[in-house]
C-alpha cells in the first residue's frame, strides 16, 4: 500500500469502532480526512451520531458530508475522538499540530471517554522529537515566548531551534483561535511529561502539542497490514 492508501486503511478500521448514538469528536488532517468521508458514508447509509469537529476545515468537511455537528459546549462528554498524529511513540504518547489545530484537538481529545489515534507507518517512533513540536502561543510578546520556550526545551534536555511558523504569504500562521505557532525542532524528547510541565509554565503559551496520556489505542498501517496498539 502506499501511504494514502495505508491512512485510508486505518481510517477504514477505526470506523469499525463507531456504533449508533454515540458523540464523536472528529480529528483534523490528512488521515482524519479519510475518517470522516469514511463516516459521512456511514451516515448517509442511516448511521445516526453527532460529532464535534477540531478544526474550521473538518467543520466544513462533516457539514458538506451531511454529518450532524454539535459543539462541547452543548454536549461537553464524548464517547469517541478519532484523530491523526504526527509522531506515535510505544506509549501512545504523541505530538500533534503539525496542522496547526493543536489546542482544539487537545481540548475536544480530553472531553472524551477514548481517543483512538490512526496513522500510516512512518509516524510511529521510538522516541518523539524527530518532527518539530509545535507549540501555540498568545500573538503578544511573541518573541518574549518563544526565547522563554527555547530555554526551557534546553533546560528540559532537549534544546533546538524554535521558529515562527509562517503561512505562505510569509506572515505569522493564525490558527482557528486567533494564536500564533512556534514549531520547536528538538530531534529527542527524552522525558515528554517534564518537557510538557515546563512548556506549559510558560507565559503566553496557550497549548503544546505533547498529547500524554490521551491516546487510549492506536490504529497504525503499514505495507503489511493495520495493527492495534492498546495503552496498558
Amino acid at each position: 500500500m502506499d501511504v494514502e492508501a495505508q491512512k485510508r486503511a486505518a481510517a477504514a478500521r477505526a470506523i469499525e469502532f463507531v456504533r449508533a448514538g454515540m458523540r464523536l469528536g472528529l480529528g483534523t488532517g490528512s488521515t482524519a480526512a479519510h475518517f470522516v468521508n469514511l463516516l459521512g458514508e456511514r451516515v448517509r447509509a442511516g448511521l445516526d451520531v453527532v460529532a464535534v469537529p477540531t478544526s474550521e476545515a473538518t467543520l466544513a468537511q462533516a457539514e458538506r458530508l451531511g454529518i450532524t455537528l454539535t459543539t462541547l459546549d452543548e454536549t461537553p462528554e464524548l464517547d469517541l475522538t478519532v484523530d491523526g498524529a504526527d509522531e506515535i511513540a510505544p506509549d501512545l504518547t504523541l505530538i500533534k499540530g503539525g496542522g496547526g489545530a493543536l489546542l482544539r484537538e487537545k481540548i475536544v481529545a480530553a472531553a472524551s471517554a477514548k481517543m483512538l489515534v490512526i496513522a500510516d507507518e512512518s509516524k510511529w517512533v521510538s522516541m518523539l522529537g524527530r518532527f518539530p513540536l509545535p507549540v501555540e502561543i498568545a500573538p503578544f510578546g511573541a518573541t518574549a515566548t518563544r526565547r522563554a520556550v527555547e530555554e526551557v526545551t534546553a533546560a528540559a534536555g532537549c534544546p533546538g531551534p524554535v521558529l515562527l511558523r509562517k503561512a505562505p504569504n510569509g506572515h505569522a500562521f493564525v490558527t482557528d483561535g486567533g494564536h500564533w505557532l512556534l514549531d520547536a525542532q528538538l530531534q529527542r524528547i527524552t522525558d515528554p511529561p517534564a518537557l510538557a510541565a515546563r512548556l506549559a509554565a510558560v507565559p503566553g503559551v496557550m497549548e503544546h502539542g505533547l498529547f500524554i496520556g490521551l491516546a487510549r489505542a492506536a490504529i497504525v498501517a503499514g505495507p503489511d497490514g493495520v495493527r492495534l496498539i492498546e495503552r496498558p
